[in-house]
């Protein structure tokens, strides 16, 4: 069974920095994509980055220049790195993986920026 789990979420200040963690119960080569996505409170879910196996990351305008997603197959981790954190990024956010047709979504974590 396929889980994906979150962690690193928090309350950090507006210009802070945060890394996310999302750690597969399986090998990350079964999955053709994987990513983040966010829900900002009273908001849809949105997309932030998803990447392939192979190739350059695909990112939302708002998160180009301040997120970095790292994708360790070998560890079985996908990571986010937000720098420069600002208060339109306060959500709930998944991390999010495509594999054999189906689509797996972790339960969530909550990143606020706030002073």
């Amino acid at each position: 069974q396929v889980q994906l789990v979150e962690s690193g979420g928090g309350l950090v200040q507006p210009g802070g920095s945060l890394r996310l963690s999302c750690a597969a119960s399986v090998s990350m080569f079964r999955f053709n994509v994987m990513g983040w996505y966010r829900q900002p409170p009273g908001k849809p879910r949105e997309l932030v980055v998803t990447k392939g196996r192979y190739g350059s990351p695909n990112y939302v305008d708002s998160a180009k220049g301040r997120f970095t997603i790292i994708r360790n197959n070998a560890a079985n981790t996908v990571d986010l790195q937000m720098n420069s954190l600002k208060p339109e990024d306060t959500a709930v956010y998944y991390c999010y993986a495509n594999g054999d047709s189906n689509d797996y979504w972790g339960q969530g974590t909550q990143v606020t920026v706030s002073a």
